[in-house]
């Protein structure tokens, strides 16, 4: 089942969406799942809003090792996995602008395989990790990178709004291994690698990060991004896409 939410007005609901139309949709994605209704119209005439509502973005850092060895970076390969947060405000759906900060000189994207988390839960063994999955998404972890090896850490050059789109839809299957991933800019293949290139896999992130927080109905882990992050510049189309998840695309524009 693919769950989005869109608007249509002002009204943002659940639905779901089979091929190109979008279905209405009762009940909770969270509590024993939506059933679908009739008919809203082809996904041309209603806006998608992230899939999602989080109470937070829990991201993981350098989770591929060609991402590592890229030679514009200096980074090592980690011990555990590095855990940092984004603001919920950031997150914006398929077919959102992603807003280039004035005063930024290199905000790039990054291609993440999203898992959503489907029931509160705390201390999961990851061996349970498909017992507490809701589906998984595509999802971009934009970054200012002036700001983030300025700062020394990255809460504000990842933490901008937009700078977290998800989407189009969470789809109700919990197994993220052999997916491939994939980045274009403008239609030109900047990331290519699979999941199984993961340094931590999911069921990993799972024990490890609900070990440190309770994780909520609707919280995302976006897993980490694979080598050549493309950089944008206003007008860029960025589109990502994950084997099974279908395509995210957002265009850049300035300030």
């Amino acid at each position: 089942m693919n769950i989005v939410r869109y608007g249509r007005g002002d009204v943002v609901a659940y639905g779901i969406l089979d091929g190109d139309t979008v279905y209405e949709a009762s009940g909770d994605p969270y509590t024993g799942g939506p059933t679908r209704g009739t008919a809203v119209g082809p996904l041309s005439d209603v806006t998608l809003h992230a899939p999602v509502q989080p109470s937070k973005i829990i991201a993981i850092g350098l989770n591929y090792q060609d991402h590592i060895d890229e030679d514009a970076f200096d980074f090592e390969r980690p011990e555990n996995p590095i855990v940092f947060l984004k603001p919920p405000s950031s997150l914006v759906g398929h077919g959102a602008s992603i807003v280039l900060p004035a005063g930024t000189e290199k905000v790039d994207s990054e291609a993440e395989l999203g898992v959503v988390i489907g029931r509160r839960c705390r201390n999961v063994k990851g061996s349970d990790y498909q017992d507490v999955i809701l589906g998984l998404t595509n999802s971009n972890d934009v970054s200012a990178r002036d700001y983030q090896f300025k700062d020394g850490q990255w809460a504000r050059a990842k933490g901008f709004d937009t700078f977290s789109p998800v989407g189009p839809a969470i789809v109700t299957e919990t197994d993220p291994t052999n997916r491939a991933i994939t980045c274009r800019l403008n239609g030109e293949v900047r990331q290519q690698s699979n999941t199984d290139m993961l340094i931590f896999d999911v069921p990993t992130l799972i024990e490890f990060v609900s070990r440190v927080m309770t994780l909520e109905p609707g919280d995302i882990i976006m897993t980490g991004t694979p080598a050549g992050p493309p950089t944008m510049s206003p007008g860029d189309v960025v589109e990502i896409e994950i084997d099974g998840l279908g395509e995210l695309r957002n265009t850049a524009v300035a300030e």
